[in-house]
C-alpha cells in the first residue's frame, strides 16, 4: 500500500533516521490494522516544549507528553477507513496527525532500558491506533485491546519488549 507520511519538525537535531524509521513503522501499522486504501499521516517531530505548546492549543492541557494523536475520523476500533474517505485530489485518506516528543522519547527509552528506536516506533504504533479508533481512557478493556495491538504490530516489526 502507497501511504503517505509527510514529516515535518521543529528541532534543530537531524531527523532523517528517525524519519526513516517511521516511514517503515507507520505503514507497517496500517498493515497490521488491515488499513487497504492508502493513507495520509502528517508527523511533527518535536521536544517537549514543543508537543506542550501543540497540547496547550490543541487540547488546552498546558503539559509536555512524549506523543499526540488526532484523528480526522470517528473509527471504533478494528474499523478501517475506506476508499470513500479520500480525498478526490490525492486518492489518500487523510487519517490524520501525530505530534512525537523526540526529547521525551529518549528519556522513556532510558527509563524503560530499552533502544530509543524501540521507544520512537512504540510512540508511532501507538499514535496509529488512536488514529484508527484505538483508545485508553479507562483501564479495562479499552485500554488492554490498545495494549495487545501494540505489542503485536511491535512483535511484528521484530520490536518486541525486552524481557
Amino acid at each position: 500500500m502507497n501511504h503517505q507520511i509527510i514529516f515535518s519538525a521543529d528541532v534543530t537535531e537531524d531527523t532523517a533516521a528517525v524519519e526513516a524509521l517511521l516511514a517503515k513503522v507507520i505503514p507497517a501499522a496500517l498493515d497490521a490494522e488491515g488499513v487497504d486504501v492508502p493513507c495520509e499521516i502528517d508527523v511533527l517531530l518535536t521536544d517537549d516544549e514543543g508537543i506542550r505548546a501543540v497540547n496547550k492549543e490543541m487540547r488546552e492541557v498546558d503539559a509536555h507528553t512524549d506523543v499526540l494523536s488526532f484523528p480526522m475520523f470517528e473509527l471504533s476500533p478494528g474499523d478501517k477507513p475506506s476508499a470513500d474517505d479520500a480525498d478526490p485530489a490525492t486518492g489518500l485518506v487523510p487519517l490524520g496527525d501525530m505530534c512525537i516528543s523526540l526529547e521525551r522519547a529518549r528519556a522513556q527509552a532510558e527509563e524503560f532500558g530499552h533502544s530509543v528506536e524501540r521507544e520512537t516506533a512504540y510512540l508511532a504504533v501507538h499514535s496509529v491506533l488512536h488514529l484508527l479508533g484505538y483508545d485508553h481512557l479507562d483501564e479495562g478493556p479499552m485500554k488492554a485491546q490498545m495494549r495487545a495491538r501494540e505489542e503485536a504490530v511491535m512483535e511484528s516489526l521484530g520490536l518486541s519488549r525486552e524481557k
